[in-house]
């Protein structure tokens, strides 16, 4: 598959992308911030809270999914386009993928986790029904040096 370039709305996405994961962080979560945007309008966004509650479902790609599920009313999401700092994992690709996103920007790859690029690439997988774009690279630097940061901080 060719590589896909990204636009300038990528990076304008990963800029929202990128200060709810620095929310993230600021709440002594993993700094990864997710939205979810259909037809140039945002519809769900999130950032990690692991932590706060207590749940490794609560990945930042999945609850911008969940809200945007909520704000459109439907469980399928073909328009959409999903923005996160860091390379889902396979938690997060296979909700991406049963939800039908048409689009995936991510920022910095997750050697240890990722299901996009680093340890799978889920999301075009041709043996699977349903397949999404995918743009990788957006603000990866930021990304990567949030992430660098805040593990720095947390092993003193």
């Amino acid at each position: 598959m060719d590589p896909v370039v990204a636009s300038s709305e990528d990076a304008r996405w990963i800029a929202r992308c990128l200060e709810l994961a620095a929310a993230a962080a600021a709440a002594d979560e993993v700094p990864v911030g997710a939205v979810v945007v259909i037809d140039g309008r945002l519809v769900g966004e999130g950032q990690n809270r692991v932590e706060a509650q207590q749940s490794p479902l609560a990945h930042a790609e999945m609850l911008a999914l969940q809200q945007a599920i909520a704000a459109v009313g439907e469980k399928r999401l073909p328009q959409a386009s999903l923005y996160c700092t860091l390379e889902p994992c396979f938690l997060c690709a296979g909700a991406i993928l049963h939800a039908r996103v048409q689009r995936v920007v991510f920022g910095a790859r997750d050697p240890k986790f990722g299901a996009v690029r680093s340890l799978a690439n889920l999301l075009e997988d041709p043996r699977l029904n349903h397949r999404c774009e995918v743009v990788e690279g957006v603000g990866a630097d930021a990304s990567a040096a949030l992430l660098r940061a805040f593990f720095r901080g947390k092993r003193g």
